[in-house]
Formats: structure tokens, sequence, C-alpha cells
């Protein structure tokens, strides 16, 4: 697959830009479609308003020639004109920008919410082998490459080429075709001078932008392991890294710079080129009486207008195949595959008690790394299975599985006999909560992090999921109560505050199955005892998976496996394992004989 961490190799096609077409022309929106018409008839307007400037101002110079009673009266008829014509321009134009945003806007917002809805349904591997901070990059410069390219294209290259048209018909109505030909042969002399050089300069923009992302996404991977850093005193290593990856983006900025300079250095020269020889033309065809001083004039502003818009084709070429280039890597996000899908004929997930069934599962990230083997359990409407081992084991697994972040090798997973791989992920995830070993929050406030369970619970309603998870109490004793905001990814709040918020969130989601992920781990013994008593209320009427680190946690289970290196190596309720004297009983006389030692030193 290729990395969307850097723009798409190769050169961007225009077919990228036909995509986008639907969100500028959408279907059933009649407004935004007469908005997008009654902006290029103001375009139209505002450009045939222009090219009447010249014949005014030339008027007025052949009226300001001929010593004629009433010319000067007429002369500043003219004069007065051509400021209004020049002021039509301008009225025309801020009136097609006032009411086309609507419409850029608009189709830039579709389009961010597709990519930002798709990104959301991308697997939970494109995520873990993906940099954040290089993935909503590619998204920001997408989107506003939108605005810019809708600009230039409607309001630049459009208009441009029709005043090109209207002034080689004036130059050979009035000039004659040679001075057509010669405009002709500058244009496109400038034109393929800009797409050459402009071409060559997208490889230095891509170079640029890959580095650009690199040192953003470099930055925010430090900055979210900040802990880290402190914990192992490199913040000097992060700065020279940061250092490196600022240091290839300004080499590639300069780079691109200077060639941007060369650009702008040979357009002025073939454009002034043209303005030399035009004018030298006219003002020959003056000296032979052909022309008039006006036409002298009106050759000038027609070609000085003209020139206006081609200065800005260098760059407008740049910035459309720049955009196209953002646009494509944006639209490599939307092409992206999900892993994980709906099959065609998806039903949603029927509930009559909650029967989880896993049935000889095989799984394996990589097809060189197998995890889980052969594993088979059956656990009935409101039982409690535990699943215990050591690191590595494969525990976690199970519940990714579970909520089918990962589809399986081998084997069935079914919860009241629907394969979950047969019904839909929305059914499926809504009728599982968990409660994770490491929480992450949202930088919001308490009440939105344990309301996210369900938006549409009331106040009421998170505060008793709050005091279900035992958390009330601490959450009413803060100075700004339910609206204190706990940092970014919850940094502001302990790792047990994070845990019983984490606890409280899923006890207001009310799911028919519960999956505890080492849900005590970060809790003490005593605040452990009040959440143990919470968990085993609501897990009364639930059917409950408890991936647990500490044996003590899940004596009550009704049954509890016990993996190792992704099998199933002992199984049964508790008494009856440590009888059997095997891993189980071993795993519980080492956590015992902790807990003494903890308890004699804590004695001491």
């Amino acid at each position: 697959m290729q990395s969307l961490s850097a723009p798409p190799q190769g050169p961007a096609d225009f077919s990228t830009l036909k995509r986008f077409l639907p969100y500028l022309w959408p279907k059933g929106s009649v407004s935004m479609r007469l908005r997008v018409v009654a902006a290029m008839l103001l375009v139209l307007l505002a450009k045939s308003t222009t090219l009447l400037m010249p014949f005014a101002y030339k008027g007025a110079i052949d009226r300001m020639a001929k010593p004629v009673p009433d010319g000067v009266t007429i002369a500043v008829a003219l004069v007065v004109a051509y400021a209004a014509a020049r002021f039509g321009g301008v009225l025309f134009d801020n009136l097609r920008n006032a009411i086309f945003e609507l419409v850029g806007q608009t189709a830039a917002r579709r389009l961010s919410q597709d990519v930002f809805a798709h990104i959301h349904k991308l697997s939970l591997r494109f995520h873990l082998e993906r940099r954040t901070g290089a993935l909503t990059r590619i998204v920001e410069r997408g989107t506003k490459s939108i605005d810019t390219m809708l600009y230039f294209i409607l309001f630049n290259i459009f208009p441009t080429i029709f005043e090109l048209a209207a002034v080689c018909a004036i130059f050979w109505i009035k000039l004659g075709p040679s001075l057509v030909g010669a405009t002709l042969v500058m244009v496109v002399a400038y034109i393929a001078f800009t797409r050459r050089v402009t071409d060559w300069r997208n490889a230095l923009r891509r170079e640029m932008v890959d580095s650009d992302n690199k040192a953003v996404a470099r930055a925010v991977d430090s900055l979210l392991n900040y802990e880290t850093v402190k914990y192992f005193n490199a913040e000097a290593h992060e700065s020279r890294n940061y250092e490196k990856a600022v240091r290839r983006y300004t080499d590639a900025a300069v780079k691109n710079e200077v060639s941007l300079a060369w650009l702008n250095i040979g357009q002025s020269l073939i454009t002034n080129l043209m303005m030399a020889g035009a004018m030298g033309y006219t003002v020959w065809g003056w000296s032979q009486g052909k022309f008039s001083v006006g036409d002298v004039v009106l050759v000038n502003t027609l070609l000085a207008q003209l020139f206006r818009p081609l200065d800005m084709l260098g760059m407008v070429y740049r910035e459309i195949k720049q955009g196209l280039i953002d646009m494509e890597a944006m639209f490599n996000l939307i092409d992206t595959e999900t892993e994980i899908a709906d099959a065609p004929d998806a039903k949603t997930l029927m509930l009559s008690g909650a029967h989880v069934r896993f049935s000889h599962v095989d799984f394996a990230y990589e097809p060189r790394r197998q995890i889980l083997h052969d594993v088979s359990f059956d656990v009935p409407p409101g039982a409690k299975l535990a699943i215990v081992g050591h690191s590595g084991a494969g525990k976690s697994t199970l519940s990714r599985i579970l909520y089918r972040f990962y589809d399986i090798t081998g084997g069935s997973v079914t919860i009241d006999g629907q394969d979950i791989r047969s019904v839909t992920q929305d059914s499926l995830r809504r009728a599982i909560g968990i409660v994770p070993q490491d929480t992450v929050l949202f930088n919001d406030t308490i009440g939105y992090n344990i309301g996210y369970g369900r938006p549409d619970a009331t106040q009421a309603e998170i505060e008793a999921a709050a005091r279900g998870a035992a958390i009330h109490d601490f959450i009413v004793s803060l100075p700004d109560g339910y609206a204190t905001t706990v940092g970014e990814r919850g940094l502001k709040l302990s790792g047990g505050e994070k845990q019983r918020v984490a606890i409280a969130r899923t006890i207001l989601k009310d799911p028919a199955i519960l999956i505890l992920d080492e849900a005590t781990s970060a809790l003490d013994s005593a605040t452990e005892a009040d959440i143990q008593s919470a968990l085993g209320a609501v897990a009364q009427s639930r059917t409950t998976l408890v991936i647990a680190h500490r044996l003590s946690t899940i004596t009550d289970a009704d049954e509890i496996l016990v993996l190792s290196a992704g099998r199933i190596v002992e199984r049964g309720r508790h008494d009856a394992l440590l009888a059997r004297d095997g891993a189980y009983a071993e795993m519980w006389a080492l956590q015992q004989a902790e807990a003494e030692e903890g308890a004699a030193l804590a004695a001491e």
C-alpha cells in the first residue's frame, strides 16, 4: 500500500479534479447550482466590462488629440465611462465572490466530512501503522487546496481564456492578423515555458511536502510522548531529531524558492518582449498614419490587462498542480480499502441473552506470526468468563476480535448463534462495552467523557454512572465539578481516576456484553474493592469477559481460561484450577507471595 505520509508519487492527474466536480455541482441542490451559474455569469460580466475600458480610454485620447470645441466635454465623458467600467469590473468580481463563497465552503466541508468518516471506518491495523500528525496534515492540505483550486480554475483560467479570445478578435478587426499571430505565439510560448518549469518544480515541491510531513509527524509524536521523553531525559535527543527533520524541510524549501525566482524571470522576459514588440508595431503604424494615438493606447491597455492574469498564470498553474497533489493524497485516503467491512447482506445483531461463543478460532496479525491457536470457549448469557495468562499470551487480542477490529483467520465467533462477520459492525459494537487497561480520554470535560458512553444521556444519568464507578464524590470535590477539563489524553487525571471515568462511561452505555480488560490494574487496593463491588453489580445481568492480571479479582468467575502462547492450557473454576496444581496454581502462589511481601513491607 502506498504510504500516505507523503504526497503520491507520479504526476497528479486531472482525473483527481474530475472526482471533485460532484461536490461542486451537487445532486439535488438547486440553490447551489444556481449560485454556480450566477457566479459564472458575473465572471463574464466582469470581463466584458473590463474589455470596454480600453475603448473608453482610446476615445478620450483621440478626442484630446483633436482641437474640437466640444472635444473636452466628450473626453471627460469618456474618462468617466472608463472609471465606471473599472468600478463595474470590481463590483461584479466581488458580487461573484460573495455568491460563490457558500458553494466553495460547502464543497470543502462535504469532502472533508467524507474523508473524516472514511478514516474512522478504516481498520485498527491502518491506524496503528500511520502517524496521526501526518494523517491530519494530509486532510488539512487537501481541504485547503479545494478553495484555492476552485478560485483559480473558475475565476482565473476561464476568464483569461475568454479575455484572450476577445483580445485576439479585437486585434484582428482593428489592427490586422499579424498582431493576433504574435499574441498567440507569445501566449503559447509562455504556457509551454511555464508548464515545463513548473513540472520540474513539482519534484522539488514533493520533496518539500514530504519533509514537512515528517517534521510535523516527528513533533506530534514527541509531544504525545511527553512523559516518556521526561522519564528518559531525552529532550536533547528529541530536539536533535526534530532539528534534522526541519533542516531537511528548510533545504527543500530553499530549492523550491530559488526555482520560483527563475520561473518568474523567464515569464517576465516573454511578456515584456511581447509588450515591446506590440507597442513598437503600433507606434510604427501611427507614424504611417494607419493608427491613431488612441489605438496605441488601446493596444497598450488591452495587453496590460491580458498580461495581468497571464502574469498569474504561472502561479495559478503551480497552485493547481500542487492542489492536485494534495487532493490526490486525500483521495488516496478515500480509496484506501476498508479491511473490516460489513458483508453486503449484513443484518442487525439480534440479542436474546448475549451468548458468546468462540469456536476453534485461529488468528494472526500477519501470516508469519500466529497469535491464537484453536481457541474455543462458551460464555452463556449472564455468565462471567475470566481470561488470564502472562503478557503476550493473546488475552487482549480476544477482545479486539469480539469487537471485530480484526477478522479471524480460522474458526468462528458467534453471539446468540449469529456469526459476528454476518452482522453490521454498528449493531455489534453497540452491544459491547469495554473498560480498557489503557484509558485514553478526550481533551474535554469529565462530564463529556463519561457522557461519551451514551451521548443522549441526561446529567442525572451521567452522575448515576459516576456513582456506580465510585468517582462522583471526587468529581464534585473539584472546583468545576463535571465541567473540569481532563487535558490531552486525560493527563490531568491519575491512572486510577481515568480508569474510573472509563468504568462510568461503560456503565452509562449499558451494554449486553461487558469486557473488563485489566479494569482495576491502575487502582489501589481500597479503591479496587469499591470498583470490584460496582463491577460485580453491573456484570450480574450481563455476559462478562474479564481479562485479568490480578487473580484475586476473578475468583468468582464461572470459568477461567489460562492462555499461554495463544493456546488454552487450562480451564475451569478457581478452586478446581488450584487443585490441579498447574499453571494457574503457580500464578496464584506467585501473586499471593508478592501480596504477603508487600504487606510485610507496609507493616515495617
